[in-house]
């Protein structure tokens, strides 16, 4: 079909939610949406929306077109992207990232990032456990620690440091250890991936099985936990330098030194990555290195 204005015009009016947004976005006007939309499902013969004077909706032939056309005019989009070298990101990122460090970095996601690039809207994922980027259709995702082998292109951003952490409280009733065996006997608030608690390996190799009642899968409950005397915590010190500083954790057995964790960021769009992937990796590296990391 000749119909690529048409495409267009039928996508975004479905992503804008009306003929008058999708106008304002495209720079034209809401007749020449309805127009270009019109014209489409003259040539399909078939109706793609159901119009009343309050609202847009996709009639099922719409929705079904929609899911099919979205993808390819993306995947074009995403091709001349990846061909700018210059200039400011633009379009939809949706990304996934673990939920403490999104906790961490949010504030200047929306004061830095999204400021200095206005054409940009994010969704955030915060999750710990592991997505699928394709099935799940991420741009990027933001791992920490060693990589299985993918056919995902990695980009290595910094070394994280980390940290055994737990509250004065807790520690007042269960005593401050000294050892990696006196530890041992500590509770913790467990980190679970998987359903399976992962143990905690020191620099001298040395490791440690966390034991207690609690298991968490995310960064973000496991700092909650360890703020509420439940238990000692491991984690990206990143993510609790703030709750140190101010006395609220106190870092257990600190002259026991713990190896960082390396965060990557990756996505599928092999070497010809967007440029507002390239530059919301750009950012969450410089945020980690302003913030500690190596």
């Amino acid at each position: 079909m000749n119909q690529s204005a048409s495409l267009i015009a039928f996508v975004r009016a479905v992503e804008a939610g009306s003929f008058s947004a999708a106008a304002r976005n495209a720079g034209t006007t809401p007749s020449a949406i309805s127009k270009s939309i019109a014209r489409l499902e003259t040539e399909l013969n078939a109706k793609l929306f159901r119009r009343s004077t309050r609202m847009l909706g996709l009639t099922p032939e719409g929705q079904a077109f929609f899911e099919r056309v979205a993808p390819l005019l993306r995947a074009i989009d995403d091709s001349a992207d990846a061909l700018r070298h210059t200039g400011g990101a633009r379009g939809h990122l949706r990304v996934s990232m673990p939920s403490d460090l999104g906790r961490l970095l949010l504030p200047r996601i929306h004061s830095v990032f999204l400021s200095d690039h206005p054409d940009v809207e994010l969704d955030l994922t915060l999750l710990d456990h592991h997505v699928d980027v394709i099935r799940e259709a991420y741009d990027v995702i933001f791992r920490v620690g060693s990589l299985l082998d993918s056919d995902l292109k990695s980009r290595t951003l910094a070394q994280l440091d980390m940290a055994l952490v737990a509250s004065p409280a807790f520690l007042g009733e269960w005593g401050t250890p000294t050892s990696i065996e006196a530890l041992r006997a500590l509770p913790f608030v467990r980190y679970q991936f998987n359903g399976r608690t992962l143990p905690i390996v020191f620099a001298d190799g040395e490791t440690l099985v966390p034991r207690g009642r609690i298991g968490l899968d995310s960064g973000f409950g496991l700092r909650g936990a360890a703020l509420g005397g439940m238990g000692v915590a491991y984690l990206m010190k990143c993510t609790v330098q703030q709750d140190l500083d101010s006395g609220a954790l106190v870092q257990v057995l600190a002259d026991h030194p713990l190896p960082s964790l390396a965060i990557h960021s990756l996505h599928a769009f092999g070497t010809l990555t967007p440029i507002r992937i390239r530059l919301f990796a750009d950012f969450v590296q410089q945020e980690l290195q302003r913030l500690g990391g190596q």
